[in-house]
């Protein structure tokens, strides 16, 4: 009888999660009547009461609830770690607490795992919300499309479905500064994709700010392309092919005329150009020394300060 684990991370989401635990039991009735379910909710250091409002989830239902409750905010991908490696089921999906993610395709999701695909993606084909959002989404994905994992869908994703292999696989990993999603395609197995369209949010005010964004922009392109590097290579090199054929400029005025050739204003402008350059480079040299510094030191993703069971999966005290 299979067991489908649906990871849940939670930030500011006190009001969401009635909804969400509500939807989320609703949808069961669409699977086949032997899958058992398991939601894995993670509380990411939330600072009002989504706690108390996922331990009233667990009150309602005691059999299918789990809480993990984080120490501290880690990020979303960090809190999707923690819950891939305290959830039980064959099989494992995750979404949004906040419904943006449509839970009825799960139960396509799941027809697609019983035909043997270890990897199912639902991506966004088109989105409600518009604006600064949408713009960033697109041009986030186009890059990550065209300089580092070519195989990803358009428009991008967050809403999947996935084996119990693979979970294994990327909780193992314990990779830091990384992008959880993007990490299951680089894995190599076949996958599925389900395009969608992504719900306007109707609960609460999103807490994925623009810095947040820069930094999974910086972390993905880091951990998945070289191109950085071989940007400032071939940069350098074209640095260094101008400065030649400037030089060779200046010996040649210097040879034919007997006065110095006049480049002050020339001059200050390419070495300002050039210590511009040199401080971008150091500065994306430094981003990879760090991540491998950060990988060195092996602190753990998270730290969990406390896990609710659910009733059935605690175990009666042992008798002696």
């Amino acid at each position: 009888m299979p067991k489908l684990s649906v990871v849940i991370p939670c930030y500011y989401n006190e009001d969401n999660i009635p909804v969400t635990v509500r939807e989320l039991v609703a949808n069961e009735v669409n699977f086949p009547p032997e899958v058992s379910f398991e939601y894995v909710f993670v509380n990411d250091g939330s600072g009002d009461d989504t706690l108390g409002a996922l331990l009233r989830a667990r009150d309602t239902y005691p059999d299918r609830v789990r809480v993990v409750d984080l120490a501290a905010n880690v990020g979303s991908y960090n809190a999707i770690v923690a819950g891939m490696a305290h959830a039980t089921g064959d099989c494992l999906s995750v979404i949004t607490a906040d419904m943006q993610d449509p839970p009825e395709l799960m139960v396509q999701m799941y027809e697609y795992w019983k035909k043997g695909f270890k990897l199912v993606i639902g991506n966004r084909q088109d989105r409600e919300e518009k604006g600064l959002s949408q713009v960033f989404a697109k041009t986030f994905h186009w890059l990550m499309k065209h300089l580092a994992l070519k195989n990803i869908p358009d428009g991008g994703f967050d809403f999947v479905f996935f084996d119990r292999q693979v979970s294994d696989q990327v909780v193992g990993m314990q990779e830091r500064n990384s992008n959880v999603f993007y990490l299951m395609v680089w894995l190599g197995f076949p996958y599925v994709n389900i395009p969608y369209v992504r719900r306007k949010r109707e609960i609460g005010t999103s807490r994925w700010t623009l810095s947040k964004k820069i930094k999974l922009l910086i972390d993905s392109l880091l951990s998945f392309s070289y191109f950085p590097v071989r940007a400032i290579s071939a940069v350098g090199l074209g640095l260094g092919l101008v400065a030649l054929l400037y030089g060779l400029y200046i010996i040649g005025l210097r040879l034919v005329g007997p006065d110095e050739p006049q480049g002050w204003t020339t001059l200050m402008v390419v070495v300002l150009f050039v210590s511009a350059f040199q401080m971008v480079a150091l500065g994306v040299i430094g981003e990879y020394v760090w991540r491998g510094l950060d990988a060195a030191r092996q602190r753990p993703l998270y730290v969990v300060k406390n896990i609710h069971e659910p009733a059935a999966a605690v175990r009666a005290p042992h008798s002696s």
